[in-house]
């Protein structure tokens, strides 16, 4: 039998908790999502004032971090490069999206699900996302210390 390791409700509340503080504090607003190791919604929030299509964008930022264990943006950038990359639609599913601001989330050098974040500029996105992430990553550092 196989265990998969994913992060919890408390993980998301703390992601959702550092990325939204710091939203606020750039007086923006976005959609902050926390997905499980498949990639599956364990939260969604959406600020008052984020643009609507960043719902689905931020879902599937998370899902495609998720499953391929690296972010977004990296992925993307194969997908745009025709000589070195791939075309994103050989991956077969329409959740594969390759803008930046899907971050996975590593425990032990596995994948245990992954944040992500839409509706600000794109380098916003990556940057606040990786608040998130390290919130997460710090949690789970001192719980191993423990």
């Amino acid at each position: 039998m196989r265990q998969i390791t994913t992060l919890s409700r408390a993980d998301a509340r703390l992601a959702l908790d550092t990325i939204e503080a710091e939203i606020q504090r750039r007086g923006k607003a976005a959609v902050i999502v926390v997905a499980d190791a498949h990639g599956e919604l364990i939260a969604l929030l959406r600020m008052d004032g984020a643009p609507l299509p960043s719902i689905r964008i931020a879902a599937n930022k998370a899902w495609t971090a998720a499953r391929e264990g690296k972010t977004s943006y990296e992925l993307g950038q194969a997908a745009r490069d025709p000589a070195a990359g791939f075309d994103m639609a050989y991956f077969g599913d329409s959740r594969y999206i390759g803008w930046g601001g899907g971050v996975p989330v590593r425990a032990d050098g596995v994948v245990v699900g992954a944040v992500a974040v839409s509706g600000l500029p794109e380098h916003e996105d990556m940057e606040v996302v990786q608040m998130g992430v390290a919130a997460i990553s710090a949690a789970m550092s001192e719980v191993g210390a423990s």
